[in-house]
Order: C-alpha cells, then sequence, then structure tokens
C-alpha cells in the first residue's frame, strides 16, 4: 500500500503538467475543408506528342510574385494599402506554381510547340517565357477576382518582348467556392491569350 501511496502523487504531477501544456502547445490549425487548384480547361490526350528542334520550343519559366502571393492563401484587395485573406481558401500550392503549369499546358495543347516546363539543361530551347504574376486573388472593392500577368517572351538572337494580359470576373461572393472558380476561370482566360500571343 505504501508502494501505492508514492507512485500516486507522481501520476498526478504528470498529469497536472500535460494538462498545462496543452493550453500552451500547439500542433497546427485545422486544416481548411479542401484545398483549391488550377485546372486546365483545354489539355492535351494521353498518347500526344510533338517533335521539334530548339528554335520553335519554348520553356515556361515559373513567374515571380509579390509577397502577398508568395502564400498558398488568396488575398483580398480591401483597400489600396489594406490586404486580407480569403477565408479557408488555401491552395495546393503556391499560386505562381500552379500558373506556371496552366500556362504550360495551355500553351502546348493551343500551339502545337514543344513545351518544357521550366528550364532544363538537358533541353535546350531558343524561346522562354517567364514574367511576373502581378495579381491573383479578389477586390472587395468591386466583388471581383483579378488575375494579371506580365509577361517577358525571349527569342532568337536575344530579342526580348513584353506584354501584359488580364482578367476579370465580376459578381463574385467572397468565399473559398466561388472564389477558387472565378480565379481558375481567369487564369485559363489569361493562358489562353498568352498562348494565342506566343503562336505556333
Amino acid at each position: 500500500m505504501a508502494h501505492r501511496m508514492k507512485i500516486a502523487p507522481r501520476a498526478l504531477l504528470a498529469a497536472g503538467l500535460a494538462g498545462a501544456l496543452a493550453g500552451c502547445i500547439s500542433f497546427g490549425e485545422d486544416p481548411p475543408p479542401s484545398l483549391l487548384t488550377l485546372t486546365a480547361t483545354t489539355s492535351a490526350p494521353a498518347g500526344t506528342g510533338t517533335q521539334a528542334d530548339s528554335s520553335t520550343a519554348i520553356a515556361v519559366i515559373e513567374p515571380g510574385a509579390p509577397q502577398s502571393l508568395n502564400v498558398t492563401r488568396v488575398p483580398v484587395q480591401v483597400t489600396d494599402t489594406e490586404i486580407a485573406y480569403v477565408k479557408d481558401a488555401v491552395w495546393v500550392e503556391k499560386p505562381a506554381r500552379l500558373f506556371q503549369r496552366l500556362l504550360a499546358e495551355t500553351i502546348r495543347t493551343r500551339s502545337g510547340r514543344v513545351v518544357v516546363d521550366g528550364e532544363d539543361p538537358a533541353v535546350p530551347t531558343t524561346m522562354q517565357l517567364q514574367g511576373t504574376l502581378r495579381e491573383f486573388g479578389y477586390d472587395a472593392r468591386s466583388g471581383s477576382v483579378v488575375v494579371r500577368f506580365d509577361a517577358v517572351r525571349g527569342g532568337e538572337g536575344g530579342s526580348i518582348a513584353t506584354r501584359r494580359f488580364e482578367a476579370v470576373v465580376p459578381g463574385v461572393a467572397a468565399e473559398a467556392g466561388p472564389v477558387g472558380d472565378a480565379l481558375n476561370r481567369a487564369a485559363n482566360d489569361v493562358a489562353a491569350q498568352v498562348a494565342e500571343w506566343i503562336g505556333a
């Protein structure tokens, strides 16, 4: 009995410490109900392929992005100087990377070019597409989603061309589902504009 009496206070002390620590330690936030991604409205079917030399192939480089987009959250432009984030709207990965893949797939499907997803020293290309993803979020002032991409196309002989592309989807509720769907549509719109600019 004496032996049990010695163990009991230790067990109570351990339980008390565990309870106190539970209020101080967090194992991360609850995961969102779902994750957002981008899906190309047109994609090459399995088994298709193209052949080309380096003069017509194009490398699509991951675009740069401001810090507000260098996260997996969806930014909300509240005022000219204030940014918040859409509740429960979380990308599966950073939007610049998702947009790069969407661009590559859209250009591949619409132009018939050989498209290299990123820089690959083993696959030399004369043309490169890069740029900056300026806007990729929700504007609370107009109730719209906005995708804006400043593209830079490098070509043969060191030639460089730039162009700004933009798509706006109005009348969007400030909720994860509608915003994610509208951003996917706007991103596909911009990608199609870029593919037309690149040409066959």
